[in-house]
Order: structure tokens, then sequence, then C-alpha cells
């Protein structure tokens, strides 16, 4: 288990200080695969390298497995890496080596004869589907190539948690696809935690169990990802979750108001809302913005409405949707 507990983290620049981390405190169980999002400059990295301590926190504590992770000595905290390994959206492969070596390289440095860490590396390598690359360089590689590598190296010590900054955000949509079904395939095999950072909501969609949203240092939300997804209560969240630009939406149109209808599963997304509404309730509501998704094995979706009139067809309106099981409705803009 991971316990953060009150974790903060300020630097000190020409401008004066800046706090990065502001008091997080989350537990990720073993065995999770555990998302952070959040947008650029949010504290995601920041805080993924404090997990392993190569950002020291200003205060607060990582404990891994009860144990306080800061108060190591340098010799017990190398020793402690082996089993909190991580990769990176740029690789970070040694150039001069090929995929072999690449991946003895961890084990070399634990002092792992070499006889031993060649076994183990094309072990690795045949692992993460690049059996027939022992000897390729990384120039010789595609970018998803180059990613199993650096995920064969991470598991090279026979890790319990990996750390994955942004490992598939210079990857294109299919090579993502297929990194993120490795990584799963993987935490599934070797019953790993795997904790993934990312600003791409399609990846903590696709992969995480539960998710912390990070906005300006700080945990604006936190829970299980459907849940999370379907009914955001911050606004960090909202700005994930829903349609680019829905707030401008809703403040571009004066003549409605606008309210946000999220749905989950097949019953609530096959239903016509909207043609009911009218016929029931004689409401012609106008669809503003709409977007679908899916999370594990259910979909939902989410969709602006402009309501014409004033606040009783508002008010009609609220109702009506209120009543269907697995809506959840809000108003965004009230225009009348």
């Amino acid at each position: 288990m991971i316990e953060i507990q009150n974790l903060s983290k300020t630097f000190s620049t020409a401008d004066g200080t800046v706090e990065a981390l502001k008091d997080i405190s989350l537990t990720i169980a073993d065995g999770e695969i555990y998302g952070i999002i959040g947008m650029s400059g949010a504290g995601k990295s920041t805080l993924v390298r404090s997990i392993n301590m190569l950002e020291r926190p200003t205060s607060g504590k990582i404990l891994i497995d009860g144990c306080d992770v800061g108060s190591l000595s340098e010799a017990e905290l190398r020793k402690e890496r082996r089993n909190i390994t991580m990769i990176f959206q740029g690789f970070n492969l040694l150039m001069q080596r090929n995929c072999l070596k690449n991946v003895c390289f961890p084990l070399e440095l634990a002092g792992v004869k070499k006889s031993e860490a060649e076994k183990r590396a094309a072990e690795l390598l045949e692992l993460v589907g690049l059996g027939d690359k022992l000897k390729a360089y990384p120039a010789q590689l595609s970018g998803g190539q180059q990613q199993r590598v650096a995920i064969a190296r991470a598991l090279a010590t026979r890790p319990k948690i990996l750390l994955c900054d942004e490992a598939t955000s210079a990857l294109d949509p299919q090579t993502t696809q297929a990194i993120l079904s490795l990584i799963r395939d993987l935490h599934d095999r070797l019953g790993l935690t795997v904790i993934v950072i990312t600003h791409q909501m399609s990846v903590v969609e696709q992969i995480c169990t539960r998710v912390a949203i990070l906005d300006r240092g700080a945990v604006a939300e936190e829970g299980v990802v459907s849940e999370v997804f379907a009914s955001p209560k911050s606004q960090a969240a909202k700005r994930l979750v829903y349609p680019e630009g829905y707030e401008q939406t809703a403040a571009s149109d004066s003549d409605q108001n606008v309210i946000r209808v999220v749905f989950n599963g097949a019953n609530a997304t096959n239903t016509p809302l909207i043609a009911q509404m009218a016929m029931d309730e004689n409401i012609a509501a106008s669809i503003l913005s709409a977007s679908t998704r899916s999370l594990g094995d259910k979909a939902y979706g989410n969709m602006l409405l402009g309501i014409p009139g004033g606040d009783e067809e508002l008010q009609r309106a609220l109702a009506y949707l209120q009543k269907i099981p697995d809506i959840f409705v809000e108003e965004v803009a009230h225009n009348g």
C-alpha cells in the first residue's frame, strides 16, 4: 500500500516561491491501477517523482507498506527503488546500447551476473512482444517499440510498483492503445501496483480503477473513475470531463437557459430523451453539445441542452429529467 500523507513541495525561483504540491493525502491499494490527472502545471510529475524520492518533498510523508521512504539512507533508498520503477514520456533509453543491453542495465547496477541479466532481459523483451529485437538499437525502433523496451527495463528488478509519467503522451492513438493494453496485461500477470500520470482523460478511462484530479498542486477530486467522470463535482474535474468550451457555449446564447444532462449505461443512452420530453412536456430543447465515451463495460454520455422560455420551462425540464433513473441534471446557465 502507498500512503501519501500531507505532502507539500515548494520550489524557490528568482521570482519567489512556487507551491507545486499543497497538502496532498492519497491512499493507493496494492495491485491497483491508479490515475493521477490534471492540466499542465497541476503538479502531477512532481507528485509521482516524490513517491520514489527523485523529488524530495518539503513536508509530509510517503509510506510504502508502512515504510517512510523519506527517512531511508541513500543506500537504503537505492535498494528500495528497485521495487519502485518508472517509465517516461521520452523513453530515456541508452542510444549506444541495443535492446538487450538496455534492459540489462538496472540488473548490472544491482550486481546481477551477466549471464543471469541477459537471460532475464531476453525473457522480458519476449514478454513485451520484442523477442526478435534483442540486438536492435533504439534508433531502429518506432516510438511504441522504444516504450516497450523501457517497460521491459522497468520490470527487470521485479518491482512491486510501476510509475508511468505521461508514458503515452508522445505516441499516436493506435500505439497508445497498444501500450495501455500491455500495461494492463502486465499488471494482471505480475500483480503490479500501477500509477498512471497523464493529462489525457481517455488514458484514465481505459486503464484506471480510481483517479485523483490535481489542480494547481492540490487534489480537487478523487474517487472511482466511473463515478468521478459520470458526475464530477469540482470545476477542475468538469473542465476535463465535459466537452471543450462548454462554459463558453452556455454563455453564448442569452435567449436560453442551459442545463447539462449526464447519463450512464445502455438503458439511459438508448432513451430518446429530447424527443420524449418534447412530446410529454412540450419543451423543444436544443442540443448545444454532446459526447459519449466508454468506462469499463458501461457507456456514459453528457450533453448540454438549451431550454427556451423562462423559469417555468426550465423547472419543468429539470423536474422531468430528474425522474429518469441514472440521470444527473444540473443548471449551467440561467438566462431566464
